[in-house]
């Protein structure tokens, strides 16, 4: 990190979180963000359900809600952007504050609510990015939508032409009855209208790939209904997972009563043994997993790898960290594949 980027983080944490985060959005859309020099090493490059990737160190949806400056982050080094999420109306989300760092924890609380410009202006920005790297759309629901399952297929119809893959978010715990969304009889439906819009929009060209994006507080019976139905729709991928409603033991921050989702370092224990028991239930299928929650070194996303997944993304530790902590993982999670023999990411995966 240079120093004026140094300097510039000490600025933003005398900020509210969110006001600190709009700022640094739009230093990135104005070119101020880090440029690491040189490619990545050749041990990072990997393939995620047809994606080419050039390191399997992705952002996670959340830090670029609008779609504002995806060429920029891919610039800092991430090998995949995922903006988002995006709701079809815009939509305010909750009151502020609803975004608190934990800091001494490593942590963050949210309870944005899908804030969202909306589909219209989500897509003009995606439209001015450059065509090169791989760049995401989660999509969403409005809160106050009839027909939620409907909200999805009209962000995919919208975007299918802008993004390189969608991710489905059915488990941000902020708006409410979202989560119910990954019970099997209303996933199946959702994946089942997504599937066959998608069928529909990849008529006479190349399909895209659907993720899915879950919760890391699901029991092992819902492990087995969410694996089943991606497998019957032919969802790509599964991101475990979002933010949790749990509150572990240790909490040092008087904030960790805030209402909302925690993410951060203390997510990193959790979500790493919920993706382990994807893992076991996928293993060997075509479903791949991405690892996300509390990743903060190249160690932490060596261990998701070795969980079984085959990319990794982050977003909290990011946010509290600076832009150069991306770099930072790339080199650690290098070191760790070259220590244990391994040539590439993909022969890690599942190695624990």
């Amino acid at each position: 990190m240079s120093l004026a980027q140094g300097l510039g983080l000490a600025v933003l944490r005398r900020l509210d979180a969110e006001t600190a985060h709009d700022l640094a959005i739009k230093a990135l859309a104005a070119g101020l963000g880090p440029h690491p020099r040189g490619p990545d090493d050749p041990v990072l490059a990997t393939e995620l359900a047809g994606l080419k990737l050039p390191n399997c160190v992705g952002l996670a949806a959340g830090f670029d809600k609008h779609a504002q400056a995806p060429g920029a982050l891919l610039a800092a080094g991430f090998g995949f952007v995922e903006c988002g999420t995006v709701t079809p109306l815009p939509q305010a989300g909750n009151p502020r504050p609803r975004l608190f760092r934990l800091t001494p924890d490593r942590a963050v609380i949210n309870r944005y609510g899908f804030n969202s410009v909306g589909l219209e202006a989500f897509a003009a920005n995606l439209a001015r990015r450059p065509r090169t790297g791989v760049v995401g759309a989660n999509i969403g629901a409005n809160k106050e939508a009839a027909d939620r399952i409907g909200d999805y297929v009209t962000g995919l119809r919208r975007l299918w032409p802008l993004a390189d893959y969608f991710t489905v978010n059915v488990s941000s715990p902020n708006t409410p009855g979202l989560r119910n969304l990954q019970a099997r009889a209303a996933l199946d439906e959702l994946l089942g209208r997504l599937a066959e819009t998608r069928r529909e929009l990849a008529a006479g060209g190349a399909a895209k790939p659907i993720f899915l994006k879950v919760a890391p507080d699901l029991a092992d019976a819902e492990i087995d209904d969410i694996c089943a139905s991606v497998e019957a729709h032919a969802i790509e991928a599964v991101i475990v997972g979002n933010t949790t409603l749990t509150r572990p033991d240790g909490l040092r921050s008087p904030l960790k009563t805030e209402a909302g989702g925690l993410s951060g370092a203390p997510l990193m224990g959790l979500s790493t043994d919920v993706l382990g028991r994807f893992f076991q239930r996928i293993r060997g299928g075509r479903v791949r997993l991405i690892g996300a929650g509390g990743i903060g070194s190249g160690a932490d996303a060596y261990a998701k790898i070795r969980a079984g997944a085959s990319a990794v993304q982050l977003y909290s530790l990011l946010a509290l960290s600076g832009p150069g902590l991306v770099s930072q993982i790339k080199l650690g999670l290098a070191a760790r594949l070259k220590a244990d023999g391994f040539s590439g990411v993909a022969e890690a995966v599942g190695a624990a």
